[in-house]
């Protein structure tokens, strides 16, 4: 773990490269006719043939349970307690866009989303609009006032925005307003502490004028808050593993986690195949890459069964670039389970891969949540992850005498 007490007694440096792939999203659960899941209907020659290759096992993103968000699933990959070490999705979404944010600035992760007649919700992504229909939507909205806050609305991509608000005595310690689930009302912003009442009327001045400018509209007619956070101090992973690490990532997002941690984040285009072109134009330049993986999360979170199955089958088609590049560790792994039988982040354990001249016949038959559960690693906390992965890259030394 990023602060364990004897890290910095044993972590050295090496001559090793370790590329982490985080396919987001990436467990499922059985289907209900075929009991089996995404993983284990898909076609992943490539995935299975890696599975061969590598320790597999499965990681407890936070704990037993418990469904995390992105942000907490990937601090754990990288080590960090995400019980410890939370950070909001706003500020992410914030430095993602490399937008400037103050020390006392209080950022929120928008949504478009359609709501009915009613004012009931009926889509909280507002059908995944793309950035040119949301952008003009964005503009819009940057033109609304609160009373005694300054607004900033800033679009991030498809149908998400960042509210960023700066004033003075403004607190993040505020409520959100998707309730999670299609058929109710968005709740309104609640303050959570005394000295957040504030920045909670600003917040819901925000959404009753944004009500009032989207009105009339088929779909994105409404807008819904979560995330709200200030920026965080986290011990930086490169001086605390004595990597020199970057970050390849598509969303604005996981970019801004990238950030947060301390990693270089390498420009690259909308696409898996631009990041994959990025990793190899800079394979030389550092010792540790992430990169991330978004379509199976994007299909799981829609319910969609067979799109869940197509995007894993077409990041398995891109598998050979990466084990080409032949890494000392390479690591297959993902932030959380999104069950298309859900339609959400779920609790259950996610699959792992990790690929070292150390695990060569020590795989599992395929790349599965049944085969992995089987696998040499076990199931074990995410947040370990990344002291086997410096282990296998010959990067810890011995603890003790």
């Amino acid at each position: 773990m990023i602060d364990l007490p004897a890290l910095k007694e044993i972590v050295q440096t090496a001559e090793t490269k370790i590329v982490m792939l985080v396919v987001d999203g990436l467990g499922g659960s059985p289907h209900p006719e075929t009991r089996r899941s995404e993983l284990e209907m898909a076609r992943l020659p490539n995935l299975h043939r890696l599975a061969g290759e590598s320790s597999g096992g499965r990681t407890v993103p936070v704990l037993p349970g418990i469904a995390p968000g992105s942000g907490p699933g990937h601090l754990a990959l990288f080590g960090y307690d995400p019980l410890k070490y939370y950070i909001g999705r706003g500020v992410l979404e914030t430095l993602g866009i490399d937008a400037p944010i103050g020390a006392g600035d209080v950022a929120a992760r928008g949504n478009f989303c359609t709501v009915d007649g009613n004012g009931r919700l009926v889509d909280r992504r507002a059908g995944r609009i793309p950035s040119q229909e949301s952008r003009p939507l964005c503009d819009l909205l940057d033109t609304i006032k609160a009373t005694g806050v300054q607004l900033k609305v800033l679009p991030v991509q498809d149908y998400r925005f960042v509210l960023l608000m700066k004033g003075e005595g403004l607190s993040d310690q505020l409520g959100e307003t998707d309730p999670q689930r299609n058929g109710v009302e968005p709740l309104p912003v609640l303050p959570l502490a005394q000295e957040a009442k504030k920045s909670a009327e600003a917040a819901n001045q925000f959404v009753e004028r944004a009500r009032e400018h989207l009105r009339g509209r088929e779909k994105a007619n409404m807008v819904l808050l979560r995330g709200f956070s200030r920026l965080p101090s986290l011990p930086s992973m490169g001086a605390a593993y004595k990597l020199n690490p970057a970050a390849v990532a598509a969303y604005p997002m996981y970019r801004g986690l990238a950030r947060v941690v301390g990693m270089k984040v390498i420009p690259t285009g909308k696409t898996f195949d631009d990041e994959l072109a990025t990793l190899e134009e800079h394979y030389e330049e550092h010792d540790f890459f992430f990169l991330h993986y978004k379509p199976a999360d994007a299909a799981g979170e829609d319910g969609n069964f067979e799109a869940k199955v197509r995007a894993l089958e077409e990041l398995d088609a891109r598998i050979p670039r990466l084990v080409e590049l032949n890494p000392d560790v390479l690591v297959v792994a993902g932030d959380h389970a999104t069950p298309s039988l859900l339609a959400s982040h779920s609790w259950h354990p996610v699959p792992l891969l990790l690929r070292s001249k150390y695990t060569r016949g020590d795989g599992v038959p395929e790349f599965t949540e049944r085969a992995c559960a089987q696998g040499s690693l076990g199931t074990f906390p995410a947040v370990h992850l990344m002291l086997q992965v410096l282990a296998h890259a010959g990067r810890l030394a011995k603890f003790g005498p």
